[in-house]
C-alpha cells in the first residue's frame, strides 16, 4: 500500500481492486472533517479558540454530485466547529454529528435512522480515532497521508491528500463504479 502522495500512479484501482466493487454498492458517504475534508491543521486564534478551517473547492463539487444522484453524505467528527457546520449547510449535507466521541455509535445512529446497514457506506476517515467507525462499513477509504494503521485497514488509499481532493477522489469513483460520472460529465460539458 503506498504510504505517502504519489502524483505518477494514475491507477490506484491496481493497487486495491475490490474498491470498484465497494463503491459501486455505497448509498451513503461518511466522513471525518480534520486530516479528511481539511489537511488536519487545526488554527488557534489569540482568544485560544480555532480561528480557520480550509476546505476544497473539489471536494465539495463531489459531495454535491454524489448527493444529485441519490447518494448520502454525513459528517461524523470529534470536534465541535462553527466553520464544519457552516460548510455542510452550504454543501446541503443533512446528517451533521460534531463533538463525537465514540463515532461508531454517531454512524449506528445515522444509518438506522436512514433505513441503511453500516455495509451500505463508505467510511473515510484518517487516524485511530475513526477505525471503530470505520470497522463495520462497506467500503473503507483512507486519504493519502493518513495514519499507517488506517491505511493498513482500509480498503482504498487515495491518491490525494486529506483537504487537497481526496475526497473528490472518492467521490469520483463511487460515480464511476455507479456509472453516474459520464453522464454528469456531459450534462457540465453542454
Amino acid at each position: 500500500m503506498p504510504s505517502a502522495f504519489n502524483p505518477h500512479n494514475t491507477n490506484p484501482l491496481t493497487e486495491y481492486p475490490q474498491a470498484w466493487e465497494r463503491a459501486s454498492k455505497v448509498k451513503l458517504l461518511v466522513l471525518d472533517v480534520d486530516g479528511v475534508l481539511t489537511n488536519g491543521q487545526v488554527w488557534i486564534g489569540s482568544d485560544g479558540k480555532e480561528s480557520l478551517k480550509a476546505f476544497d473547492i473539489q471536494d465539495g463539487l463531489g459531495i454535491k454530485l454524489l448527493e444529485q444522484c441519490g447518494i448520502l453524505t454525513a459528517i461524523i467528527t470529534g470536534r465541535n466547529s462553527k466553520m464544519v457546520l457552516a460548510r455542510c449547510e452550504e454543501l446541503g449535507i443533512k446528517h451533521v454529528h460534531m463533538g463525537v466521541e465514540n463515532k461508531a455509535i454517531a454512524l449506528d445512529q445515522v444509518v438506522k435512522s436512514l433505513g441503511l446497514s453500516p455495509s451500505d457506506c463508505a467510511v473515510m476517515g484518517d487516524d485511530w480515532p475513526d477505525l471503530q467507525m470505520m470497522k463495520n462499513a462497506g467500503f473503507k477509504i483512507c486519504p493519502a497521508q493518513g495514519h499507517e494503521a488506517v491505511k493498513e485497514y482500509a480498503h482504498f488509499v487515495t491518491n490525494n491528500l486529506g483537504g487537497n481532493s481526496a475526497v473528490r477522489e472518492v467521490c469520483d469513483l463511487i460515480l464511476k463504479a455507479q456509472n453516474r460520472y459520464e453522464e454528469l460529465l456531459n450534462k457540465a460539458r453542454n
